[in-house]
């Protein structure tokens, strides 16, 4: 194996380690998030720690992580297609690779995050049906005496209140639209991971150059971490509201009285006029806790090297 299939290799490794782990510390943060940004007013849940309290209550500690299945299936194919998609822009715009251009890498980031999205889009689009079902069963609790509205994911299907799952949902949507029913959200998928990515990589860079040490030559483990962390934070918040329009959007089943979306215009709009600006704010706590410790964990993964040291083993 030549030293650039070893480098590209271990990449894949590094980001799907890094995927896999983040995932798993985060995911029930993640779902508080989802069922937040989906709820109207604050008639289940007054914030991110009774959302998770309230869930584990109802469906124990495992129900906490309802959809992390699909992340932890599609992280890493995801995290390749980002690695491989942003070395290639990498050497498309940058001569050479040598000179360091912030321009040119947050380009290289925009670029990666589009081909990305053709795994983001259909697993985020089935781990949000996943994560939102326990507020409809209580959404539907609360709202017992009156006429459900809720709709099944099946068109006409008997097993309305059912669990779902992932390969029910993916199936009926495959069947009943085709493949563009996975790819709902797409426009709002794109529209919120492009700011990000502008946001982040220069960010990211810039902080990270501040704890650049000569000798080494490159910052220190805490120092890279933190950058993360706090680069990963800043782009979460800032694009929460974008965020919060995918989530509706991508929402399959309305409880009582909930709306449905024709679009992003008419998703924002409706939010704006029902709920108040502050509802495009909704979760982005919950954001920020989510994404600082993914990016942080992401550094420290690539920094420790696991992916180098696993092939070494195979050597």
């Amino acid at each position: 194996m030549s030293t650039k299939d070893l480098s590209v290799t271990a990449k894949l490794i590094n980001g799907g380690v890094a995927g896999l782990v983040g995932v798993t510390c985060v995911f029930p943060i993640d779902l508080a998030k989802t069922r937040l940004q989906n709820q109207h007013g604050k008639d289940i849940y007054k914030g991110m720690i009774d959302c998770l309290m309230k869930t584990a209550r109802a469906d124990g500690f495992l129900g906490m992580y309802r959809g992390a299945a699909v992340n932890l299936t599609l992280v890493t194919p995801e995290k390749a297609i980002k690695l491989a998609a942003n070395d290639f822009f990498r050497q498309l715009l940058m001569e050479d690779g040598m000179q360091r251009n912030l321009k040119m890498e947050m380009l290289a980031g925009c670029g990666a995050g589009i081909c990305q999205v053709v795994v983001t889009c259909p697993m985020e689009m089935l781990k949000i049906q996943l994560q939102d079902a326990g507020r409809l069963a209580a959404h539907r609790q609360g709202s017992a005496s009156a006429p459900s509205s809720s709709r099944s994911y099946s068109t006409g299907s008997a097993s309305t209140h059912k669990r779902p799952s992932a390969t029910l949902i993916a199936w009926e949507l495959l069947r009943t639209q085709g493949l563009a029913g996975l790819y709902k959200g797409l426009g709002a998928t794109l529209l919120r991971d492009i700011p990000f990515s502008i946001i982040y990589f220069p960010l990211f860079a810039n902080l990270n150059n501040l704890g650049f040490n000569e000798s080494t030559g490159k910052a220190s483990f805490a120092h890279s971490f933190v950058s993360g962390c706090v680069a990963g934070s800043v782009a979460a918040v800032t694009v929460t509201p974008l965020d919060v329009l995918k989530t509706r959007i991508q929402t399959l089943r309305k409880g009582l009285g909930e709306d449905s979306y024709n679009g992003i215009t008419d998703c924002a709009r409706k939010l704006w006029i029902q709920e108040g600006p502050s509802a495009l704010m909704k979760g982005a706590g919950c954001r920020a806790l989510v994404i600082a410790p993914l990016f942080g964990i992401a550094q420290g993964v690539y920094f420790i090297g696991i992916g180098e040291r696993i092939l070494k083993c195979f050597e």
